[in-house]
């Protein structure tokens, strides 16, 4: 590790974003003489501590997700007359992979409509590969 280049490194993020030669150097030795590590994980790296992952809000989250998700395939097959019962639950299970991928989007900050077409397409695929297994199993028919 060299600290000179480090510091040249950081005066040419800072001139890159408009200040001039003298302005960034003095920007970037009083940041490194503070904190050289957060500086450059901040700066050169994008590295936030506000963007930093939240393992368990996010398991707390999937365990809801996939309580709600699972309630709707649920209240269709109790609903949903026999003859349509597999129709409708799939159906409905669909709309709620939808909806809930772009629920999940939108509480994350990403755009609602690919993700609800990821989570609806990889959803449907997962469908389809276990009912395919199923039949060729003899479990189910198609």
């Amino acid at each position: 590790m060299n600290p000179g280049a480090e510091l040249d490194e950081l005066t040419a993020i800072y001139r890159a974003r408009g200040l001039d030669r003298e302005l960034a150097r003095q920007v970037a030795e009083q940041l490194s003489a503070r904190d050289a590590l957060a500086a450059h994980a901040r700066d050169e790296l994008g590295l936030h501590a506000d963007l930093r992952a939240r393992p368990l809000q996010a398991a707390w989250v999937s365990a809801a997700s996939f309580a709600g998700g699972a309630i709707v395939p649920l209240v269709a097959f109790l609903l949903a007359p026999e003859p349509s019962r597999t129709g409708l639950i799939a159906v409905s299970a669909l709309i709620a992979l939808g909806v809930l991928g772009a629920l999940g989007a939108q509480v994350g900050g990403a755009p609602r409509g690919k993700a609800a077409v990821r989570v609806l397409v990889g959803g449907g695929l997962a469908m389809a590969l276990t009912a395919l297994v199923g039949h060729l199993a003899g479990s189910i028919g198609i």
